[in-house]
């Protein structure tokens, strides 16, 4: 194997992709994946990157389960809304991923360029990743503190943790890749 240091580095950043995709797939498209669910039974509500149950996939929404009889005035926002618009940052954060990912294969087989390459393009999404999941997480923690207030069940879904899973394979990826780049690509010689 020509570059065996950028191996770490490599599948750290391949964990962190696809856990940024199942992020970015979340409700409307999937709806076993959310960040907040509310209600109970049929009336359970999903929220995702792009909507939420019932809804057109778009960026950027207003929180508005009114099949629950919630009072949404002081939920829907400006502020609110645009905060759920901040949520694209997740499959930006899956595309740099990605790409870092691509150069650390690169890395892996050919030359020391891909694993630095990997490692900026993960840092960067790291960077990203971090600042859409803080966003998020104040998000949704209003609103589900909101909804809680007016009696309405809501609890944080899967796609929280998902995304600090996320967060952190992409942390240990930025460290293995700053690693990978120092250690040994050229293999010795036999001496004859």
């Amino acid at each position: 194997m020509a570059a065996g240091p950028a191996i770490p580095g490599l599948l750290c950043v391949f964990a962190a992709t696809v856990l940024l995709i199942f992020v970015s797939v979340s409700a409307p498209t999937w709806e076993k994946i959310s960040f907040l669910n509310v209600g109970t039974g049929s009336a359970q509500v999903h929220y995702g990157v792009f909507g939420f149950t019932g809804s057109q996939t778009h960026i950027g929404y207003d929180l508005n389960p009114s099949v629950l009889g919630f009072d949404s005035t002081k939920l829907n926002t400006e502020v609110i809304h645009n905060l759920t618009k901040t949520l694209i940052l997740y499959p930006i954060a899956a595309g740099l991923s990605g790409l870092g990912m691509l150069f650390g294969l690169c890395g892996a087989a050919y030359h020391r360029s891909g694993t630095v390459l990997m490692l900026l393009a993960t840092a960067l999404a790291l960077i990203v990743t971090l600042v859409v999941w803080v966003l998020e997480m104040v998000l949704f923690g209003i609103a589900r503190d909101r909804f809680r207030d007016q009696g309405v069940p809501a609890q944080f879904g899967n796609a929280n943790w998902l995304g600090l899973g996320a967060l952190v394979a992409l942390a240990l990826g930025v460290l293995a890749s700053c690693c990978g780049v120092f250690g040994r690509y050229r293999r010795p010689r036999d001496a004859y």
